[in-house]
């Protein structure tokens, strides 16, 4: 059995992919599951409902122009509207589950504990993502500028840990070590934030939470998964039994990318099975391979 359960479709900024080319892909490839998770970032993005929503270019450049992507989140009405749609229209080859990825910052907590409180009936699964500090892109490398790499480690880090001290409505901890996918003097040293990352881990095993494994590692290049097999390893000795597996995909052509090598990977590690979520429990099922 294979599920994906990070999925972008049209209801994120940054993809333009219908929920049907999507889980049309995902029927191909014999998935059994298909979570849609699209991006919610407080800070930076506003919700449509508050009006005078900016776009900007892929290269990060403000247009006031709707061909361009849109600075919003998720809009949540039209969203589990479609979702619902597509379970009907696909209930006899798939299963369609509701997500959300939820961007958060120590700032921008309490409108996610709002919005969990008011679209919770809806959700299948939520996960926790860091994609900025202070309102500052990793991408852009905002965040980074005028710091040691070493600081900017450390400060992403611990900025998760507050996170995750003060906020407990979601699943699992999604591509934990995002930092490294825009750190332009590569993979810190791993030794060097292992306290903090265990410090994260222990936390997220004593809420009932998990992490996953994302596979778009291998369409970013990077030199190991995300999170890298040391991050993994210390999970599953911490006793940590909670995974997820998931694209990233924000096209069908990267959907349940690397799966087989994903399974193989934890295999080798010594877990034995996966989740998938149904209102926001997990399920557990056994690794392929």
């Amino acid at each position: 059995m294979y599920a994906d359960y990070h999925v972008h479709c049209e209801y994120s900024d940054d993809s333009q992919t219908p929920i049907a080319d999507q889980v049309n892909r995902a029927i191909e490839l014999g998935l059994s599951e298909l979570c849609f998770t699209d991006h919610v970032d407080y800070g930076i993005k506003k919700d449509w409902s508050e009006g005078n929503i900016q776009y900007r270019s892929s290269d990060g450049i403000n247009y006031d122009a709707s061909q361009q992507e849109p600075l919003a989140n998720v809009d949540y009405p039209k969203y589990f509207a479609a979702l619902h749609d597509a379970k009907e229209q696909f209930r006899n080859q798939i299963n369609i589950k509701q997500g959300l990825e939820f961007g958060i910052q120590t700032h921008t907590i309490k409108q996610y504990k709002t919005l969990y409180k008011t679209w919770q009936e809806e959700l299948d699964f939520v996960l926790l993502s860091m994609h900025q500090v202070n309102d500052k892109e990793f991408w852009t490398q905002e965040f980074q500028a005028g710091k040691t790499q070493q600081e900017y480690n450390l400060e992403y880090y611990k900025e998760i840990l507050e996170v995750m001290k003060r906020f407990q409505n979601y699943s699992v901890l999604a591509h934990l070590d995002l930092i490294v996918r825009y750190d332009k003097h590569g993979r810190f040293p791993f030794e060097e934030t292992e306290d903090i990352i265990a410090e994260i881990l222990k936390l997220a095993i004593h809420v009932g939470k998990g992490i996953e494994i994302n596979t778009s590692s291998w369409h970013y290049g990077l030199t190991d998964t995300q999170p890298s097999r040391e991050i993994l390893r210390l999970y599953k000795d911490l006793g940590g039994t909670i995974l997820t597996t998931g694209s990233d995909a924000h096209k069908p052509e990267y959907l349940a990318d690397h799966f087989t090598e994903a399974h193989q990977i934890l295999r080798s590690i010594g877990f034995r099975e996966f989740c998938t979520f149904d209102h926001m429990e997990p399920i557990f099922h056994p690794l392929e391979g």
